[in-house]
C-alpha cells in the first residue's frame, strides 16, 4: 500500500477558479486585506463608535443583507485568517521579549475582533444565543489581554516581566480557544443556511451559489469537511444529483462532494444515501457530457483512495463495482483531454487496491490495450500525474499470469522502460514525488512479470538491465529515493536470472549475489561517499 495511488482530490483547483484563501500570492493577499487594516484602526481610534446616523447605519445594514451567503462566508474566513495569522505572531514576539512589539499586536487583534464581530452580526440576524455568548467572553478576553499587555510595557522590572509572561500566555491560549470555538460555530451557521438553500430552493443560481460556497469551506480543511457532512452537505448534494433540472450543475456538485468525502465522515453519509448507486448511473448514463462523468469518476477516485483507512465498509461499490469499472474504462478510452483521463483512471488505479477482483475485470475489458495506447498519445497522458495511475494499474494487474502476453502485445515492455526515465521538467516537489513513484512502479512491474521469459527477454533486449544498474548505482538519477533503488535491486535480480551474461562481474558480485538487503546498503553507502 505504501506506494498507492497518492494523488489527492481536494487540492484540485477550485471547478470556478475561486482560489484557497492562504495560497493567493503574498502582494494580492496584503491588497485585498488592506482595507480590513484601515477600518482595524479607524475600528481602534473610535472604540468601535459608529459615525453614521442611525438613518444611515439603517441603509448600509439593509447593503450588506444583500451579500450572498459565499459573500459572508469570504470575509468572515478573511477576518479569521488575519486574526489567527496575528495570535501566532503574537506568541512569536512573546517568546523574544518583545514587550511593545506584543502590546501592539494585541491591541490590533482587539480591534479585528470587535470588528468581525460587527461585521458577522450586519449580516446575520439570527444569530443564537450561545454565540452571543462566545462573542461577549472573546471581547471581554480580549480586554483583558490589552490590560495585561499595556502594563508589561509600563515597568522595566525584568523579574516582574518574566512573572507576568505565563499570565499572558495563558490569556493568550484562552483568545485563541474562544476565537477558535466562535469561527466553529460561526461557519457551522453558515453551512446550515447553504445546505438549507440547496434543500429548499428550486432556483438554479441559488443552488449554484450555496454549491460555491460549500466548495470554498471544504478547502478549507478536515475539520469544516467534517461539519459540512455532519449538517447534511452530502445528502442535500446527492438530492440535487437526482433532479434532471440541475444538469449544468452536476460538475459542480460532483467537485464538492469529492472534496467532502475526503473525511470518513462524509463517506458514511455518501453510504446512507445510496451515493455508489447515483454515482453509477452518472458514470453509465452516456446522455451526461463528459466533464460530469469525470467528476462522477473523481468521486468514485476519493472514496477508494487507498491511504483512507475506513472505506471497507462500501458494500454498496462492491455491488456495483462491473459497471463502475466498465464506465470508467470507457472514459479512459474516450478521453478527450489530459485531466479526464486523469481522473478515470485514478479511480480506476485506486479500485484495483480495494478490490482484487478489479484486476480480473480489466483484464477482460481489454484495460491493458486502452491504457498502453492512451500512453502513446502524449497530448492525453500529458503529465508523470496520468502515467503514476497507468502504472499503478499495470504494476496490480502484473500479479495476473495472463497479463504478460497483453503486455508483450500492446509493446508495455517498451513503455516500462521509458517509465524507468521518468524526470521532472519543472522541479516541483509534487512532480518530483509523482516521477520517484513512477520509477519505482515500472520496476516494480518488470520485476512481477519477468517471471515470464518473454516479457524478460523484450525487457533484456531493450537494455532494461544497464538502466536498472545506473538507477541502483546513481542517487541523482532516483533523486535519492530508496523505495525507487529497492524496486530496481528486485527487477535486477529477476533479469539477472534470466540473462546473467548481460551484467559485469562487478555488477552482479554487488547488486545481484549479495542479501537484498545487503546490495540496499552498498549502494546507499554510495552516496554518502561522495558528500
Amino acid at each position: 500500500r505504501q506506494w498507492g495511488c497518492q494523488w489527492k482530490l481536494h487540492t484540485r483547483k477550485p471547478f470556478l477558479g475561486h482560489m484557497h484563501l492562504i495560497q493567493v500570492d503574498s502582494v494580492q493577499r496584503w491588497m485585498e486585506d488592506l482595507k480590513l487594516m484601515t477600518d482595524c484602526e479607524c475600528m481602534c481610534i473610535l472604540q468601535s463608535k459608529p459615525i453614521s446616523t442611525e438613518e444611515d447605519a439603517q441603509s448600509e445594514l439593509i447593503l450588506s443583507s444583500q451579500h450572498s451567503p459565499y459573500d459572508n462566508l469570504q470575509l468572515l474566513l478573511k477576518r479569521a485568517w488575519i486574526i489567527s495569522t496575528e495570535l501566532t505572531r503574537i506568541a512569536q514576539k512573546l517568546e523574544k521579549n518583545r514587550w511593545q512589539r506584543v502590546h501592539s499586536m494585541t491591541v490590533r487583534v482587539n480591534c479585528h475582533v470587535r470588528s468581525m464581530i460587527n461585521e458577522y452580526n450586519s449580516f446575520t440576524r439570527n444569530s443564537s444565543e450561545e454565540m452571543h455568548q462566545f462573542e461577549k467572553l472573546l471581547i471581554e478576553k480580549c480586554s483583558e489581554f490589552t490590560a495585561v499587555t499595556e502594563r508589561c510595557i509600563q515597568t522595566e522590572d525584568e523579574q516582574t516581566l518574566q512573572s507576568m509572561k505565563s499570565c499572558i500566555n495563558e490569556t493568550l491560549t484562552t483568545v485563541a480557544q474562544l476565537f477558535g470555538q466562535l469561527i466553529e460555530l460561526a461557519l457551522t451557521y453558515e453551512i446550515q443556511n447553504l445546505v438549507r438553500q440547496i434543500n429548499s430552493s428550486d432556483n438554479i443560481y441559488i443552488t449554484e451559489s450555496s454549491t460555491i460556497g460549500l466548495f470554498s469551506l471544504t478547502q478549507e480543511g478536515a475539520q469544516l469537511c467534517r461539519i459540512i457532512a455532519k449538517e447534511g452537505g452530502v445528502v442535500a448534494l446527492f438530492k440535487i444529483c437526482r433532479q434532471n433540472c440541475f444538469r449544468c450543475l452536476y460538475p459542480q456538485i460532483l467537485r464538492t462532494l469529492a472534496s467532502i468525502c475526503c473525511v470518513e465522515e462524509g463517506i458514511h453519509q455518501l453510504e446512507k444515501v445510496d451515493g455508489i448507486l447515483c454515482l453509477a448511473d452518472i458514470l453509465t448514463d452516456r446522455t451526461h457530457c463528459e466533464a460530469t462523468r469525470a467528476e462522477a469518476a473523481a468521486v468514485i477516485a476519493q472514496i477508494t483512495s487507498p491511504h483512507l483507512t475506513f472505506t471497507q465498509h462500501l458494500s454498496s461499490f462492491l455491488e456495483n463495482m462491473e459497471e463502475i469499472v466498465t464506465a470508467l474504462v470507457k472514459l479512459c478510452q474516450e478521453a478527450s483531454t489530459g485531466e479526464v483521463f486523469l481522473l478515470a483512471s485514478a479511480a480506476l488505479a485506486n479500485i484495483t487496491f480495494f478490490d482484487t477482483m478489479a484486476c480480473e475485470m480489466l483484464l477482460h475489458l481489454n484495460a491493458m490495450k486502452i491504457l498502453l495506447a492512451a500512453c502513446a498519445d502524449k497530448q492525453i497522458v500529458d503529465t508523470p500525474y496520468s502515467r503514476d495511475q497507468v502504472v499503478t494499474i499495470l504494476a496490480n494487474m502484473s500479479v495476473l499470469d495472463q497479463c504478460a502476453s497483453e503486455i508483450i502485445q500492446g509493446n508495455g515492455v517498451q513503455l516500462l522502460m521509458e517509465m524507468l526515465f521518468e524526470r521532472s521538467s519543472s522541479g516541483n516537489s509534487a512532480e518530483v514525488t509523482a516521477c520517484e513513484r513512477v520509477q519505482q512502479k515500472s520496476a516494480v512491474t518488470l520485476a512481477r512479470l519477468s517471471r515470464d521469459p518473454e516479457v524478460a527477454h523484450a525487457a533484456i533486449k531493450l537494455s532494461c538491465i544497464p538502466r536498472l544498474i545506473e538507477l541502483c548505482r546513481s542517487p541523482a538519477e532516483r533523486n535519492n529515493s530508496d523505495s525507487v533503488l529497492v524496486a530496481c535491486l528486485a527487477a535486477l535480480r529477476r533479469l539477472a536470472v534470466m540473462s546473467p551474461d548481460g551484467l559485469e562481474d562487478s555488477d552482479f558480485q554487488q547488486l545481484v549475489k549479495p542479501r537484498l538487503v545487503d546490495s540496499f546498503l552498498l549502494c546507499t553507502n554510495m552516496e554518502e561517499s561522495f558528500v
